[in-house]
């Protein structure tokens, strides 16, 4: 016979996160998450407090419009960056231009 008491292992906390986007929470979601500098569908999942599934469709569609940059895709992991870094090199680079010819 074996005696004592037997572990019934570690309790985790159930996530109660949400399955469809809420006006707030998506416009949270374009307003925030572009100025993520590692974007990930994991990251935005834990953020938000949304599901994986519509943080993965959540980020594609930031990706059509062009607000992110996909930096990496792997079947299981998606990796991006902001959108918006080259553009702003772009525009100082211009500037510093004018400047050299004035």
């Amino acid at each position: 016979m074996v005696s004592g008491k037997c572990s019934k292992g570690k309790v985790r906390d159930t996530l109660n996160n949400l399955v469809l986007f809420g006006k707030a929470t998506y416009d949270k979601l374009l307003k925030e998450v572009p100025n993520y500098k590692l974007i990930t569908p994991t990251i935005v999942s834990e953020r938000l407090k949304v599901r994986g599934c519509l943080a993965r469709a959540a980020l594609q569609e930031l990706l059509s419009i062009g607000m992110i940059k996909l930096v990496s895709k792997h079947r299981a992991q998606v990796i991006y960056t902001r959108g918006t870094e080259e553009g702003e090199g772009a525009e100082k680079e211009e500037e510093k231009e004018g400047e050299d010819t004035v």
